[in-house]
């Protein structure tokens, strides 16, 4: 049996152990030679499966207290994983579809967070753009901009971080040609002056609808 075959074996089996006992989030978990004890194998090992957990924001060490069961940031776990140019096209199409999905989804949480301050801060972001846009696919920074306030809007860190992940993967997808470079008609085409108004004066279901019609190109592409 390979040794790293036998660290992913022992890393599993600590957390499964973990959850039969019921451990919860700040409990602090047997020592590595209680482990080594109780499941048979040799202190590198176990010592290795802790690296990786630690790695992987599992646990963590506190001094006078050992090591304790903290709660993981998923985003961080994934991010590991997330390269552009080591996914298959599926996959890569599958993750700028869930990145549509969510823009779309998290409206009522940005319609109901938004303060002055952000809504300000939206204006400030369009002002930079161009006034008569021509087309629904915006320049990227335009995206990056504007987009990325209304993560940060809705004040969920996981989203946020989420967003920030997902990123390099849509516009990777996005150049790529794994979608149709056909996009949506420009009639009833929803600019990011749109939706910084309907936020500010609107309500949840419109901003949800022009979200949806705002990333319509998008939606298109995919489609196709």
């Amino acid at each position: 049996m390979g040794q790293n075959f036998l660290v992913d074996k022992i890393e599993k089996s600590i957390v499964e152990l973990l959850m039969s006992k019921q451990y919860k989030v700040g409990d602090i978990i047997p020592k590595e030679l209680e482990l080594v004890n109780m499941l048979g194998v040799s202190r590198t090992v176990v010592r290795e499966a802790f690296t990786r957990l630690r790695i992987k924001g599992f646990i963590e060490s506190r001094k006078k207290r050992g090591t304790i069961i903290k709660s993981p940031n998923i985003v961080s776990v994934l991010e590991h994983s997330m390269n552009p140019n080591i996914m298959g096209d599926a996959t890569l199409k599958e993750i700028f579809e869930m990145r549509l999905a969510l823009e779309v989804g998290m409206s009522d949480f940005i319609f109901k967070r938004a303060k002055a301050e952000d809504i300000a801060e939206l204006k400030k972001i369009t002002a930079k753009e161009p006034v008569d846009v021509k087309t629904d696919i915006f320049e990227i920074e335009q995206e990056i901009a504007f987009h990325g306030k209304l993560y940060e809007i809705t004040g969920n860190t996981t989203m946020k971080d989420f967003q920030k992940m997902l990123l390099p993967i849509f516009n990777y997808v996005h150049n790529s040609g794994l979608l149709s470079n056909k996009t949506s008609e420009v009639r009833n085409f929803v600019t990011h002056r749109d939706l910084v108004d309907i936020i500010e004066n609107g309500t949840p279901n419109k901003l949800r609808k022009a979200m949806r019609e705002h990333l319509n190109a998008h939606f298109v592409r995919s489609f196709r």
